[in-house]
């Protein structure tokens, strides 16, 4: 007799030893979700290894202790993560009035696991990780050509904010709207 079950999913902080899942993970994503808004050449010469690289260094030696990866599993198999760092700050955008802020600078999932919870989970942990920290609000930046993403973050209770900025990607231009939540509102999560 064979018994069916849902595998285990968690989340839990990235080691250096996830970054060659982290690199998969980030390449087949941006090559599922962003292949018509990224340049040509930076998803066809994508190089897994050199991405892991870059992802065992950031997770050996964060650029700041506010710095952060959370990995969500399925099982033992890494399928999505979040990335998280201090918001900039400048004189154009200067500090949020709603207290200290953190950006979430990349939260991808495998979309073969998608629809499963695990960036539900990604976000959850982050805001109990980073609401622990003093963190009082959230905010990443979204291409306008990425509805799912916006509408994933709409449905867990993030709004633009109505921050906008434009990326020059070398032979394209990437447009991103600023999504934010505050921890610990009443209507999102926290």
């Amino acid at each position: 007799m064979q018994l069916t079950g849902r595998a285990e999913s968690s989340v839990r902080p990235a080691v250096p030893a996830d970054a060659a899942d982290i690199a998969r993970v980030q390449g087949i994503a941006w090559r599922t979700a962003y292949r018509s808004l990224l340049p040509p050449s930076v998803l066809d010469d994508w190089d897994d290894a050199a991405v892991a690289d870059g992802w065992a260094s950031s997770l050996a030696t964060p650029p700041t202790p506010a710095h952060g990866v959370l990995v969500a599993l399925e099982g033992p198999t890494a399928v999505g993560f979040l990335a998280h760092g201090p918001a900039e700050v400048t004189a154009q955008d200067p500090a949020s009035p709603d207290g200290p802020t953190a950006e979430v600078t990349a939260l991808l999932v495998e979309p073969r696991w998608g629809r499963r919870g695990h960036g539900s989970r990604l976000v959850a942990a982050a805001v109990d990780l980073l609401g622990a920290t003093g963190v009082r609000r959230l905010q990443m930046w979204v291409p306008r050509e990425d509805p799912v993403t916006s509408g994933f973050l709409e449905s867990a209770g993030w709004a633009p904010d109505g921050w906008s900025r434009t990326l020059d990607a070398g032979t394209t231009t990437i447009h991103e709207h600023r999504w934010h939540v505050l921890l610990g509102d009443d209507e999102g999560p926290g």
